[in-house]
């Protein structure tokens, strides 16, 4: 089933990070998360000491930033373990920045799924 990109970032993140504010800075950092494609965007998602907050654009100040299409952010998100290194090393998923907080991604998915 496909997830709604602009509803995950703009509504299901922003309440499962108030909803699970402790755990979400536990995960820790800044990540620019950048979306193209049909239903993409770019998002700012705080899980500082300062967070957790989430916000729509570049603003700039993340520790990490991912790019990826639509089409393979459905793929990452439907299984974040195992679809994450597979993108990756085909070269659909880019990272810049602290790639270990990059590892931590599937934590995150995870507040919104529960």
């Amino acid at each position: 089933m496909a997830v709604d990109i602009q509803r995950l970032f703009n509504e299901e993140l922003p309440a499962a990070l108030a909803k699970h504010s402790d755990a979400a800075k536990q995960i820790g950092g800044k990540y620019q998360i950048n979306v193209t494609g049909e239903g993409g965007g770019e998002w700012l998602i705080d899980l500082s000491d300062t967070g957790p907050k989430l916000a729509s654009g570049n603003p700039g100040g993340a520790d990490v930033t991912i790019s990826l299409t639509s089409e393979d952010f459905q793929k990452l998100y439907e299984n974040p373990q195992a679809n994450s290194m597979q993108l990756y090393f085909a070269g659909k998923l880019k990272v810049a920045g602290n790639q270990m907080l990059a590892m931590k991604l599937p934590k995150l998915f995870q507040l919104s799924a529960g």
